[in-house]
């Protein structure tokens, strides 16, 4: 499907029926219908959009601008920009809490976590975390968030209600991605540095196991279907399951 340029980000809505595609190199985000496989809208955003995400609801859509420092928030029913969120430098990551009232953006370039209040559209709370920060995810029930460090080999787990740091896990060399399991017990920290996934316990908070994948693994998400679990690592070329 041909959409804009340099497509980087991609988000589903909760029904399917709708996946979102940012165009980092002409400052774009693609609305494409999964029935027919078509575009059917092109939304303008900031500069070098990156990240993507949609609320719980499917109402709302969140983009991270890298080169304008800023969030776009689309309207999902009129694919049209809402708001603009001024968060830190170089915002990458993006995920909203299952609850949809918050959305946590990564600033690869002030090494902070930004959080936005998604009734307001303002930002509530900046958290200094680890040097290079790319990766978010948020647990299942919303009560942490975990965070990876590319230049620090680190992971910072956010508690939700205090947004504070209230650990830091060591992986290994360039964590990128980042994924919960479905139950909250296991985060799995994809190593680009290192060609690795590290799995952490969450409840203590300790590497549990280092998986061998492909070449500068990045990207990573926990899958539930049919009432077994996956986890699928993008190997840049490759797919590993």
């Amino acid at each position: 499907m041909p959409v804009g340029s340099y497509p980087r980000g991609v988000a589903v809505n909760p029904e399917g029926t709708k996946v979102y595609v940012t165009n980092t190199g002409s400052n774009t985000v693609s609305v494409i219908d999964s029935a027919t496989k078509n575009v059917t809208a092109t939304v303008n955003v900031g500069i070098y959009p990156w990240g993507v995400a949609v609320n719980p609801e499917g109402t709302k859509v969140y983009v991270t601008n890298t080169g304008s420092n800023t969030v776009s928030v689309i309207d999902a029913a009129s694919d049209t920009v809402t708001a603009t969120v001024n968060v830190g430098s170089y915002p990458r990551g993006l995920a909203v809490n299952p609850a949809g009232t918050k959305a946590y953006v990564t600033n690869w370039g002030s090494n902070t976590v930004s959080v936005i209040d998604t009734s307001t559209n303002n930002v509530t709370a900046t958290v200094n975390v680890g040097y290079g920060t790319i990766g978010i995810a948020v647990n299942p029930v919303g009560t942490k968030v975990y965070v990876t460090n590319f230049w620090d080999k680190t992971v910072s787990v956010i508690d939700a209600a205090s947004d504070t740091i209230t650990a830091t896990v060591n992986v290994r060399y360039g964590p990128a991605g980042v994924a919960v399991s479905p139950a909250g017990t296991k985060v799995y920290v994809t190593n680009a540095g290192n060609d690795t996934v590290s799995v952490i316990d969450t409840t203590t908070n300790n590497v549990t196991a280092i998986v061998p994948v492909g070449s500068y693994p990045w990207g990573v998400v926990q899958l539930v279907q049919m009432e077994q679990r996956y986890t699928w690592r993008t190997n840049m070329a490759t797919l590993s399951l």
